[in-house]
């Protein structure tokens, strides 16, 4: 037991370490290259948005991108932690069938998919400030039926693993969901892409946000006996808490697209391989409420044609009204913090797990 932790802990701090020793430089890259944001002009439904702009346009060519280190630095430690297996010193590593094979696959192919988004808005090309949202939609929704497929046909019901696709509810009981867990899976992944996406609005939000989820689920799995997914998500949470130490306001560079789309589809990966879909929705309040948040005002606008918030997602409501962007990421980090306790509890007691 108390080695486990050791390696988890130890991977998770190796992780930082290479990820900040890796900064700088990558930094001095973005900035030679020219690698900066562009402020896009435009709300989600097409519209002008002058006060996002207004409230943002200092950050304009700030350098993005930087959740290539993050996702970059976990491929890195996944090939690391190969290196004491192949030489007989262990019996494991991070790549892992059972496990970490899907998280993987979701973490980089997500992370391209915003990387070329990100791409689009820094060049400019296609006209607008990065891809439209359709084919963002469609390749997540490919990449998500991929991993679903590979969950269904490989770990679950057709390879017949015994609770694979039963989908547990604190205090109801489990429910087998057969083939509907393919499109619950795909529903999930794609969501929570789009929630993280959405919540990277302020310096050190969503870094901050992903470092508590990713802390709660290591808890999670480990205490489910999926050791190696812990690591995973520990390692994930060091690389992204490297990351944090920049971006925290004044940011010196922003995660971007490839950031938010790997981290956020990752992290409802991990959600369903650890069958902690109920408590998913505590440790991930924060990234929900982002998204209802900008639904509410769509839908608000489309049928009463009036806002129920100066400016959405939420986090740049309390911007419009004043408070300082430090003190809205401090006080959600806060708020996300006290969810994922909950959810951390409800992973774990309210399983049942001893």
């Amino acid at each position: 037991m108390l080695q486990d932790l050791a390696f988890i802990l130890g991977f998770g701090t190796l992780s930082f370490a290479v990820a900040m020793l890796l900064a700088p430089g990558f930094i001095r890259f973005l900035h030679k290259n020219k690698i900066g944001k562009q402020i896009r002009d435009t709300a989600v439904d097409g519209k002008d948005s002058p006060i996002f702009r207004a409230l943002h346009l200092k950050k304009s060519g700030t350098p993005t991108m930087g959740g290539i280190l993050i996702w970059g630095t976990v491929i890195a430690m996944v090939l690391i932690s190969l290196i004491p297996k192949e030489l007989g010193f262990t019996n494991y590593s991070l790549w892992n069938r059972a496990e970490t094979y899907i998280p993987l696959f979701t973490l980089v192919t997500a992370g391209l998919l915003g990387m070329l988004d990100d791409w689009f808005n820094i060049t400019g090309v296609g006209g607008g400030k990065g891809l439209r949202v359709k084919p963002k939609l469609i390749w997540l929704t490919i990449f998500a039926l991929a991993g679903a497929w590979w969950f269904y046909s490989k770990l679950g019901c057709l390879d017949g693993l015994e609770n694979a696709c039963l989908i547990h509810i604190p205090r109801l009981g489990d429910f087998d969901i057969g083939w509907g867990y393919i499109p619950l899976f795909v529903l999930v992944i794609i969501a929570s892409a789009n929630a993280v996406n959405i919540t990277d609005g302020l310096d050190g939000l969503a870094a901050g946000l992903l470092i508590i989820a990713f802390g709660a689920f290591s808890a999670i799995a480990f205490a489910k006996g999926m050791f190696l997914l812990a690591t995973l998500c520990a390692t994930i949470g060091g690389a992204t808490t490297a990351f944090l130490w920049w971006n925290i306001p004044p940011a010196k560079f922003f995660m971007g697209d490839t950031g938010s789309y790997a981290l956020g589809a990752t992290l409802g990966v991990i959600a369903m391989l650890t069958d902690s879909l109920v408590p998913f929705l505590f440790i991930g309040s924060i990234f929900i409420l982002e998204t209802l948040s900008v639904i509410i005002q769509l839908v608000s606008k489309k049928f009463f044609g009036k806002k129920v918030f100066l400016i959405a997602p939420i986090h740049h409501h309390f911007e419009k009204l004043g408070w300082p962007e430090y003190q809205i990421t401090m006080r959600f980090w806060l708020i996300g913090g006290v969810m994922a306790g909950l959810g951390l509890v409800l992973g774990i007691v309210g399983m049942g797990i001893k």
